[in-house]
């Protein structure tokens, strides 16, 4: 159970460990401290998709809704504990492939939503698999979005991204994050960065419009060899989907699309709010590990692609997921993001939990 109390620690833009070992007997991995961690782990993220897919085609439209909500924040607490330090991982062996079946199973998802609202109409089995499907949009399509939005520009990688991002309507999403986000984390110029006294609703309702804010003006000052906004490209790429869907299929159908994809805005903008809150740094400071959130939960880790590496991912935004370590010095969530869900949406227990964090005596030096 989560509790407040004393801590313990456990497009392109940006260029495109240490925790005390357990007994082999207490963890999920073997082998020795040389070798990296088997890449097999992180298909368990598939998980996600496929329970989705499957219950939307077969008529248990709830069955993704009920694993994410219900199911995972538990499995969270009961892998809560890091796995032994393991070297870095420098070849991906096959772990890019993996990205791109998670585009796959986004894209089947999206698609089966869409057939089921067309056929099912105005029905509570088509707006519980829009909750489904907006989670997964939020727990894999957004998340992997996010690692090939950092691969170089007009490569396949970065063009499934986008096609990702396109799903759930948030093109704009690559320009702010990689141009503004990562140079303006934890300072007040970042609208993803939550103050300390800022709370998750307020936080949301602050950081919409702000990173759409921010990502025109960027857009706006790309230069004169791009003369057309490209977020406002974006808007016109996604109102013509959005209306094709509608003509195509359903209002039914298209309404069920916006909202899975508000959902998995939603989703994107709760992780951005537990990686950054209260952690703050002058204008200008160096950047250094202390400035985001990190997480060894296990299961996070291994379904959400290292996303819970997060300190290291701002050092080294260019590294593939599999590259990632945590950092002995950076601030520890005390659970993973699933377990971490319902807290950060219920103000008091999430300041419980996390202002105690942010004492200077309780942080790691």
């Amino acid at each position: 159970m989560l509790h407040g109390g004393s801590p313990t620690n456990a497009e392109a833009g940006p260029n495109a460990m240490s925790n005390s070992p357990a007994p082999a007997t207490a963890t999920l991995e073997l082998g020795d401290a040389t070798t990296p961690e088997s890449g097999a782990w992180h298909l368990l993220g598939l998980i996600t998709p496929l329970v989705t897919l499957t219950g939307i085609v077969a008529g248990q439209p709830a069955a993704g809704a009920i694993l994410v909500l219900a199911l995972y924040p538990l499995v969270d607490l009961a892998l809560a504990r890091p796995a032994p330090t393991r070297a870095a991982r420098t070849d991906g062996q096959g772990l890019s492939l993996l990205l791109y079946l998670h585009v796959l199973l986004h894209t089947s998802v999206i698609v089966a939503l869409c057939w089921r609202a067309a056929a099912d109409g105005n029905t509570a089995a088509t707006w519980v698999a829009m909750l489904s499907a907006g989670i997964n949009s939020g727990s894999s399509g957004i998340i992997v979005a996010h690692e090939l939005g950092h691969s170089s520009a007009r490569s396949i990688n970065h063009f499934l991204g986008r096609w990702n991002l396109l799903l759930t309507l948030y093109l704009h999403f690559t320009i702010e994050h990689n141009r503004h986000h990562h140079p303006a984390v934890a300072t007040d110029t970042d609208p993803a960065s939550a103050p300390r006294e800022r709370h998750f609703w307020q936080q949301l309702a602050y950081t919409l419009p702000a990173q759409f804010k921010s990502a025109w003006s960027l857009a706006a000052r790309s230069g004169p060899h791009n003369r057309f906004n490209s977020v406002l490209r974006g808007l016109l790429i996604q109102s013509a989907l959005v209306i094709g869907v509608w003509q195509g299929l359903s209002a039914i159908a298209a309404l069920a699309f916006v909202g899975q994809a508000l959902i998995g805005i939603f989703l994107l903008e709760y992780v951005n709010y537990i990686q950054h809150y209260g952690l703050r740094r002058e204008r200008g400071a160096p950047l250094t590990a202390q400035h985001s959130w990190q997480t060894e939960a296990r299961w996070s880790r291994w379904t959400l692609l290292e996303l819970t590496r997060h300190s290291a991912h701002h050092l080294h935004p260019g590294r593939h997921f599999w590259e990632l370590q945590s950092y002995p010095d950076a601030p520890t969530l005390p659970a993973g993001y699933y377990a971490l869900f319902w807290p950060a949406l219920i103000p008091p227990w999430w300041r419980r939990l996390m202002d105690p964090l942010l004492e200077p005596g309780n942080r790691p030096q």
